[in-house]
């Protein structure tokens, strides 16, 4: 082999693999300092990412709980359970709220702020209510203020098909906006009564209220989207954060069963 041919085929090994590499969309990534990706635990500043490779799997979003609520509902069925009361807590992301606020939703609203879940069933858009139980949302406001230890709102949330483009990230792999375009439309939302932004709490609400089961959603905000799109909050003040809707939802349980 002749002398530099091994040198030359390792270059256009490392021009053909530069091709070969996922192409973003959104040139808002490379002004970023750093890319939390929150669901993976992952940053690009702390971890190498070359050499990081793992396939990770999620259970979120309107599919996952669909199919634990079919089921849950069921089992609650044949178990024949009576007087059910069920609580979706979790983190969202806050609209004009400081982080670590909690939410308690009065409506669960679609990415059109209409209090509605869209469905395909039979190839037919089939569409349900979202309405929460109004006298739950506020016996959970009033447990909030007798531990007055954090704030918490009653507002209406946003449930939206994905993480980044359908809640007007900028910080997605593809995006096709811009950042007053962004900011206009979670000025939109606010205006409309949103207070934060999830996946699951309208097809929750929706399956609740057609099995005859009162419903509430309780949700810590991780962040304020009007600020910004990536959570950079140290670690332990989240874990304080996400403990803060189990405070409450175990406060309405402890008093509900006059353990206080």
């Amino acid at each position: 082999m002749a002398p530099g041919l091994p040198d030359k085929k390792k270059a256009e090994d490392e021009q053909s693999s530069k091709k070969n590499l996922i192409h973003l969309c959104n040139p808002h990534l490379e002004q970023m300092k750093e890319d939390v990706l929150y669901h993976f635990a992952l940053g690009t500043g702390t971890q190498d990412f070359p050499t990081l490779f793992g396939e990770v799997k999620h259970g979120m979003g309107i599919p996952s709980i669909a199919i634990m609520l079919h089921e849950l509902i069921k089992l609650l069925h044949h178990a024949k359970c009576s007087s059910v009361t069920v609580i979706r807590i979790g983190t969202s992301g806050g609209i004009g709220l400081d982080p670590g606020s909690v939410v308690i939703t009065r409506q669960a609203v679609d990415a059109t702020f209409k209090p509605q879940f869209e469905q395909l069933i039979l190839g037919k858009n089939v569409i349900r209510s979202t309405d929460l139980d109004e006298q739950l949302a506020n016996e959970l406001m009033q447990c909030s203020n007798e531990i007055a230890q954090f704030n918490t709102v009653i507002g209406n949330t946003m449930c939206t098909l994905d993480f980044y483009e359908g809640q007007a990230r900028l910080d997605g792999a593809i995006c096709s906006y811009t950042e007053g375009e962004k900011l206009q439309y979670l000025k939109e939302a606010y205006d409309a009564g949103v207070r934060n932004i999830e996946m699951e709490s309208s097809v929750f609400a929706a399956m609740c209220k057609l099995s005859g089961i009162k419903a509430a959603v309780v949700c810590v905000t991780l962040l304020n989207r009007l600020e910004g799109d990536q959570i950079n909050t140290p670690h332990d003040v989240l874990v304080e954060y996400q403990q803060r809707p189990q405070k409450l939802v175990g406060h309405f349980i402890k008093k509900y069963l006059g353990k206080v």
